[in-house]
């Protein structure tokens, strides 16, 4: 193999599994130090330079970032990096004198953006200090998209949500709120430079079963109830609820049935326990709140009485896998079963729906009528009109909004500075030793056989009584430190001088996870297959060197190396450093003070 070349940023940052995770790149592990050091404030700053809403993902995230986490190869639960994200939102102090300043002169360039989700507030939030007037249209009563409308205030308190949105907000941004944008046409009319489309997916999908129409308003649409329910127009369910679908919408759904009357709430899906699209927290909260689960069971009809919702037949299915792993579900031919509800909440899928959108603008729309989109700018085939979050490629989460709403500011900025959308600013990293003693580190390098931290619960009384009493009561900061103290600082790199290394072994004999052999260099899979441990994952590389004297070369395997710093310690010739590498996605307007890496 040819040596590993240190100097590419995006070597480093692959071996930050959790940063390298998160759509947004946020620095995981220099966040939990700073917790763990009670810097709230400063670790506060550190997740809103890259995810925006740093109390809001603290609460609502996906979590990305944890299935990643190194400390799940050594335990069987990731750090709880979401509900850190929370400790550092609940305990900071004010920022008001750390946020961007905006230039009183401005730029004299235009942006509309339409939505007012996540994706268009990023949009807004880096290009507002850099001069550019921002107007943003919604059809909602305030901003944050469906971040207000369908995630339900006992995840979300509306005070948290209120208080990010507004950071933004009020840098000057202008506002058209309670107005639905009906043609894109009579926006490129007002003479922006660039438009940002981040309208979300708007649509609930709709099963068309028999009996649908007779049973007429007894059947939601799972998003459309939800932002029904947030907007207080809707107080009350029938007792008997039954909730189609397996995703974190249905969740959604059934939680919050529970809390304006459903006595018999039931969540209904199609696909095995294990397959159901919710997160594995998502449906442990349901059922934890007494809502059962009833998997394999396919709809197939409305039973209507004398014009009233008496209930649903399911099908019982079984899912059968061929070689490929492709799933089918094949009715086990048992009689259908009749479950009995008042209410039917459909969560099934959401789609995109561009009617206000003419299709004489330039802007190409493919077989499933979306728009075709750049995956690196975020331009579509219309130069001046840009997409990004869910209206983009379809339903995802916050931070992919959020990450997609960073891209497209550089975009826009490059766009409307009559530069290249394609000539993307690197990365600003750097590499620097953490090293105060011979064998002493700035940065707490011990590997403690520690458990995840349960975040503690409001009563369920308390939580089933009122949906705006928030469940999750969040760590408070004394387990927000032991937790942080999981963290085994993944950023904190091996790096490794061939120059200094006499070949004495020290570190191969030191390293608790046998990942430093040194063997003849060959090819990669060959390579892979002599290491002291043989290195299985593909999926992460390995650090090879250059040749040493003894013509071997020093091969690391990254996967399962725990940075705890042994071998800089026992390395008679300081060989091996521990260097923290901090990696910060480049924001719109920082190309030019974007550098490489400096070791």
């Amino acid at each position: 193999m040819e040596p590993t070349d240190v100097t590419n940023p995006e070597y480093f940052h692959k071996v930050v599994d959790c940063q390298f995770a998160c759509p947004a790149h946020t620095p995981v592990p220099e966040y939990i130090r700073l917790i763990a050091a009670q810097r709230y404030t400063d670790a506060y700053m550190v997740n809103w330079e890259s995810n925006v809403f740093p109390g809001v993902l603290g609460r609502t995230c996906d979590r990305p970032c944890e299935p990643a986490c190194r400390r799940g190869r050594v335990e069987e639960e990731p750090v709880a990096i979401c509900r850190l994200k929370r400790v550092a939102a609940d305990n900071k102090g004010s920022i008001a004198d750390r946020l961007p300043q905006v230039p009183a002169e401005k730029n004299g360039k235009r942006i509309a953006c339409i939505g007012a989700g996540p994706a268009s507030l990023t949009v807004a939030r880096d290009l507002m200090p850099l001069g550019y007037d921002i107007d943003i249209y919604d059809n909602q009563v305030a901003g944050g998209g469906m971040m207000r409308s369908q995630i339900p205030s006992f995840r979300l308190p509306i005070e948290v949500l209120d208080e990010e949105v507004n950071y933004i907000l009020d840098m000057g941004v202008t506002t058209f709120f309670d107005l639905e944008v009906t043609s894109l046409r009579d926006i490129l009319d007002k003479q922006y430079d660039a438009v940002f489309v981040g309208t979300g997916a708007p649509r609930g999908k709709c099963l068309n079963l028999p009996g649908l129409e007779e049973a007429g308003d007894a059947v939601h649409i799972g998003i459309d109830w939800l932002a029904n329910v947030a907007f207080d127009h809707v107080d009350s369910v029938g007792r008997k609820v039954l909730v189609l679908g397996g995703g974190n919408t249905a969740m959604d759904c059934c939680r919050t049935s529970k809390r304006l009357g459903g006595d018999d709430v039931r969540v209904v899906v199609r696909s095995p326990f294990a397959d159901m699209k919710a997160s594995p927290w998502e449906k442990e909260d349901a059922m934890h709140e007494g809502i059962p689960i009833y998997d394999n069971h396919t709809p197939k009809e409305f039973v209507v009485e004398d014009g009233v919702l008496k209930g649903m037949y399911f099908e019982k299915v079984e899912a059968r896998y061929d070689e490929n792993g492709k799933r089918s579900l094949v009715p086990t031919g048992e009689d259908w079963v009749f479950m009995e509800a008042d209410d039917v909440l459909m969560a099934i899928g959401q789609e995109n729906a561009f009617p206000w959108i003419e299709r004489d603008l330039g802007i190409e729309f493919d077989k499933w009528d979306m728009p075709v989109v750049d995956t690196t700018t975020f331009q579509s085939s219309n130069d001046k009109v840009f997409f990004g979050g869910d209206a983009a490629f379809g339903p995802e989460n916050v931070i992919t909004a959020v990450a997609h709403g960073h891209q497209a500011a550089i975009s826009i900025d490059l766009f409307c500075r009559g530069e290249s959308v394609a000539d993307r600013p690197p990365p600003r990293t750097n590499l620097l030793s953490q090293k105060m003693g011979i064998h002493e580190w700035s940065y707490d390098n011990a590997v403690e056989a520690d458990q995840r931290y349960i975040v503690p619960l409001a009563p369920l009384d308390k939580a089933l009584g009122d949906r705006r009493v928030e469940v999750e009561l969040g760590f408070d900061q004394d387990t927000g430190f032991k937790e942080a103290e999981r963290c085994l600082n993944c950023d904190v790199q091996t790096v490794f001088e061939e120059s200094r290394c006499i070949e004495c072994d020290a570190c191969v004999d030191i390293c608790p996870t046998d990942c430093i052999s040194f063997v003849d260099n060959a090819e990669e899979s060959e390579l892979r297959a002599r290491l002291s441990a043989p290195a299985g994952n593909l999926a992460q590389d390995l650090y090879v060197s250059e040749v040493l004297p003894t013509t071997r070369v020093m091969v690391k395997d990254e996967n399962v190396c725990l940075h705890c710093g042994l071998c800089a310690e026992r390395c008679p010739t300081t060989a091996w450093d521990m260097q923290k590498f901090l990696y910060n996605v480049t924001k719109a307007g920082q190309a030019q003070q974007a550098g490489g890496v400096s070791a």
